[in-house]
């Protein structure tokens, strides 16, 4: 019965995570018993026969808590605690009282880890200062060597010299790991001669130098160049008999080949081998980028073969420096048949040596390899370090012809979680349309467009002029100025206003019969400053005429005019005879003067229509106006034409003001057209204005055998104006040549 007690227990263990301090397992009150033999033997008297019938247990399932699942939350470490509360508050006094009373007594590990999972520098540096200032705890040499790592990870030097310097007061001594972490870090800052200072104080404070010491100071100062001050250190070493390492001798290697010191990393080279220190990977790999700096491959692939007869592997660090070398001097084939050597010898490639290789087999024009090895790359999810080569290889792929392996380059970035750019999809596009393969490049458009690709901020490749062009115009030309016109809105918003962009959506809109919306375009351009064509003009004042807008067509046209642009005469032509028809004779009048201002002698037809239009319609100031610009420019309107339909229409006044402008210009008038001005005078009763002008025809010496003078001076003395019909006889039969000056006054007053 007891072996049949021990072993129940075992089947109600917990199949998840048994928490006995937050479930109550009925099992729980019997572990005791397994180990107290009486108590063993009590409970094997007291209980029942076991069931034999294993399906009776479920008939009282409440007598078993269900054991809760899933993932349980492990309980809150206090040294977390303690960071939380310094990083949400500030460090006072209550914060302090807090911490005091979250922890009952403070010991090492508490106090490390503190220290290692503060948020930031201050909050671990206030925490330290503290608990030795109170009492709480005394540091040892772990967590001052902590403080002065977090304190020389962000540069706060001077607090961990003061925290370094000040050890030996508290009873804790110097070891050389804690003046290495200091030396280190000065030198990560760039103070090398505060790094020099602090190992050469090592031995005046009696901390003894190693090598490890050494080797630290020797690689911040190659680090910056400074390889002869490294020669003096490591001689001074040499003489206090300190026997330098092989990490010694590829540090120094490392720093002389950066410095571009050939021939010293080589005598360091022998130097290192005379001693019988082994040679091991990362030494011939120094050597091997060494050469490869100064181009002498011959001498990398001598180590290289070296390394592989003594039987030490080649790393993927050697291939990928192999065939970096290999692609520096533009050896191709060599990369690629290291590149394969390594895949036989299961070294797998890693993202430097694709980076390294890729824009090798570009440059030699091997696309096909470098395809195959961009194919690699994506079935091993593999990114590049460099993101440029996707760049090297859009361009190659495109430049030979290859435009599907080009766009299988844009795939294998999206494939790769590598952020594609304006500039990427710029090369596609370009190409596409240079292939007239436009449904392909209106595609890639879409995608742009639809992402806002050409928006992002941390954008760096941008579209050049050569890819957005083409697209544009072939959209504008073939009714797609709107997903156009979007398009360049968004490169407008990265500060693009190219002048050719801006003009293609004009005779877009305009050929689609929107002129509005090219205007819309033409007036951000003058906001912007950039240039329009003339043609463009052309494009949206034929758009509004045909849309039967006149006037927005005469808005455009003088636009075009203050841009600098000669119209032709047709243009003017166009415009006038739609404002003509349209009715706004004024406004053609104005096209008119715009055009006789530029020099068009053209389209006079049309002109003395307008004229006509104005004078019978009373403005007779303004076609005067324009008729005196005209013959300024040497353009003469047919005066006869003009009074002759004047006096049929009875437009009198304007036909009388008309000749007077003629008379005072000594105009060439038909004697005939006098004739029927004044007929039309004298039929609207002006027999005042009829004397006038006569008198003045007179004086010119024109017509004195008008039919009508009888009329005339018959009508004047009727209207008992005896005096001018008796100057007027007289002048018609001679005895009066010319009016006196007070005459000349009353018959312009007459007027």
């Amino acid at each position: 019965m007891a072996l049949i007690s021990l072993s129940k227990p075992h089947q109600l263990k917990p199949r998840v995570h048994p928490i006995i301090s937050r479930i109550e397992a009925p099992y729980s009150l019997i572990l005791p018993h397994f180990f107290c033999s009486i108590n063993d033997q009590q409970q094997t008297q007291d209980s029942p026969a076991p069931n034999p019938d294993p399906f009776q247990a479920d008939e009282e399932p409440s007598q078993r808590q269900r054991i809760p699942r899933g993932n349980h939350r492990s309980p809150v470490k206090l040294e977390d605690t303690i960071c939380k509360l310094m990083a949400e508050r500030a460090w006072t006094t209550r914060l302090q009282n807090k911490i005091r009373a979250l922890v009952p007594q403070f010991d090492h590990n508490l106090v490390y880890n503190v220290l290692h999972g503060a948020k930031n520098s201050e909050h671990a540096l206030q925490f330290f200062r503290w608990v030795e200032r109170a009492g709480l705890f005394n540091h040892d040499r772990e967590t001052h060597l902590k403080m002065i790592e977090i304190l020389g990870r962000v540069g706060k030097l001077n607090h961990a010299r003061c925290i370094l310097l000040d050890m030996p007061k508290k009873g804790v001594q110097w070891d050389e790991d804690m003046f290495e972490v200091l030396i280190e870090s000065y030198g990560k800052k760039g103070i090398v001669q505060e790094s020099v200072k602090i190992f050469d104080i090592m031995k005046q404070l009696g901390v003894e130098r190693s090598v490890k010491s050494y080797d630290a100071l020797f690689k911040l100062i190659l680090r910056r160049g400074r390889y002869m001050m490294a020669k003096r250190y490591f001689n001074k070493m040499l003489s206090e008999g300190i026997e330098p390492t092989r990490h010694t001798y590829n540090v120094m290697l490392w720093g002389f080949f950066l410095s571009l010191k050939l021939e010293t990393a080589i005598r360091f080279f022998e130097d290192m081998k005379s001693r019988g220190i082994s040679l091991d990977v990362v030494t011939y790999n120094t050597m091997i980028n060494g050469y490869n700096r100064f181009k002498k491959m011959d001498e990398a692939e001598k180590l290289f073969a070296e390394m592989k007869e003594k039987n030490i592997e080649p790393t993927v660090i050697s291939y990928t420096t192999m065939i970096k070398g290999y692609v520096a001097v533009e050896r191709a084939d060599d990369a690629l048949r290291i590149f394969d050597e390594m895949k036989s010898f299961d070294v797998k490639p890693n993202a430097v040596t694709y980076t390294a290789l890729l824009p090798g087999l570009c440059d030699a024009g091997k696309m096909v390899e470098a395809q195959k090895v961009l194919r690699e790359m994506v079935d091993r999810y593999i990114p590049p370090k460099d993101n440029s080569v996707f760049m090297k290889l859009l361009d190659v792929q495109c430049k030979s012809g290859h435009l599907n392996a080009a766009a299988d380059v844009l795939k294998a970035m999206i494939r790769l979680s590598i952020p594609t750019e304006a500039g990427h999809y710029g090369i596609l596009i370009e190409n596409f349309c240079k292939a007239e393969m436009y449904d392909r490049a209106i595609k890639l458009l879409d995608k742009l467009v639809e992402k806002e690709i050409i928006l992002r901020p941390q954008s760096t490749l941008d579209m050049e002029a050569s890819s957005y062009n083409p697209m544009i115009q072939h959209l504008c030309h073939n009714g797609q100025t709107g997903k156009a016109e979007i398009f360049f809105r968004q490169l407008m918003k990265k500060g693009v206003l190219d002048p050719v962009a801006f003009n293609n959506l004009i005779r877009g809109h305009s050929k689609e019969g929107n002129p509005d919306s090219a205007f819309e375009i033409v007036k951000i351009m003058g906001r912007r400053g950039v240039p329009r064509d003339a043609d463009a003009y052309i494009c949206l004042i034929e758009s509004y005429l045909r849309k039967g807008e006149p006037a927005d067509a005469k808005t455009a046209l003088d636009g075009m005019i203050e841009d600098g642009h000669s119209p032709a005469s047709s243009l003017f032509r166009s415009v006038m005879e739609s404002l003509f028809e349209d009715g706004r004779v004024q406004t053609a009048s104005r096209v008119m003067k715009s055009m006789v201002e530029k020099g068009v002698k053209e389209n006079m037809d049309l002109v003395a229509k307008i004229l006509e239009a104005l004078l019978m319609r009373g403005h007779v100031e303004e076609a005067l106006g324009r008729i005196d610009l005209m013959m300024q420019s040497g353009c003469v309107p047919n005066f006869d034409s003009l009074l002759s339909v004047l006096s049929e229409k009875g437009k009198t006044i304007a036909a009388v003001k008309l000749l007077d402008f003629c008379l005072g210009r000594d105009c060439i008038i038909d004697l005939a057209s006098y004739e029927k001005v004044l007929d039309a005078l004298l039929a609207a009763g002006k027999t005042l204005n009829a004397y006038s002008i006569l008198c003045k025809i007179m004086e010119k010496g024109g017509v004195t055998d008008w039919k009508s003078s009888d009329k005339l001076i018959a009508g004047l003395n009727q209207e008992g104006n005896t005096k001018q019909a008796d100057i007027l006889s007289r002048m018609i039969r001679g005895e009066v040549s010319r009016l006196s000056q007070k005459e000349k006054k009353q018959s312009a007053v007459a007027s």
